[in-house]
């Protein structure tokens, strides 16, 4: 798609609700969308709304292996509840091969040099993988503008990823945990608060899969 065409979804996504954009993106699949989740909180939010609006769409899961127990439990009641079409994809090293290789612990938002390699490694190589072999004409995220004050002002409801050839789709790029908290009681979804990412750490810290994305292997 050019800038034309973006400027012009745009347009059309003013005023609409998160299911009217899904709506919008779909049209423009193709059969071909995804979604991607790292069962972090709030996630069964778009996950109902993309397997309602489709309820065969693949969701592409990063599982790293370090994820807290409460988050694959998390993972199970969406994939039970929700039905997914749930496509984990998993590191070519193992999460314990890391480990012993870097401290024995999961990195420290503080640890630079570690969190960069854990992102490398067991997070941007799969989910780059995943997404060559996926070849989605859209993909539709969770991105929402208070996770990140800084990347706020770049964010669009659609977007163009160059890397990847797709339209990009932030359906609740506006919702606040006000309008989070409220689709999921009424919709009666899970939800967990304890997840950590070991690739981020903090809110405040890229762990790279909607920011520049690398190619290293290890």
């Amino acid at each position: 798609m050019n800038p034309e065409q973006i400027a012009a979804l745009n347009d059309e996504a003013k005023g609409k609700s998160p299911s009217e954009i899904i709506e919008i993106a779909l049209a423009h699949a193709d059969g071909q969308a995804l979604v991607t989740t790292n069962f972090r909180p709030y996630e069964a939010v778009i996950l109902h709304l993309v397997t309602k609006a489709s309820a065969d769409v693949p969701v592409l899961w990063i599982d790293h292996g370090t994820n807290l127990p409460e988050t694959y439990r998390f993972a199970e009641k969406c994939r039970a509840q929700l039905t997914l079409n749930l496509k984990p994809y998993l590191p070519l090293m193992t999460a314990a091969h890391w480990l012993a290789l870097n401290g024995g612990q999961v990195p420290m938002p503080d640890e630079v040099e570690r969190v960069e390699s854990f992102s490398r490694i067991m997070k941007l190589e799969p989910f780059e993988r995943g997404m060559r072999e996926l070849a989605p004409k859209v993909w539709i995220t969770a991105l929402r503008r208070e996770q990140n004050p800084q990347r706020a002002a770049t964010l669009a409801p659609f977007m163009w990823d160059a890397k990847f050839n797709c339209l990009k789709v932030n359906p609740i790029l506006d919702w606040t945990p006000v309008e989070m908290d409220a689709y999921l009681l009424e919709h009666a979804l899970p939800n967990e608060r304890t997840y950590y990412d070991p690739a981020k750490g903090d809110e405040k810290h890229e762990c790279g899969l909607h920011a520049k994305l690398v190619t290293d292997k290890a």
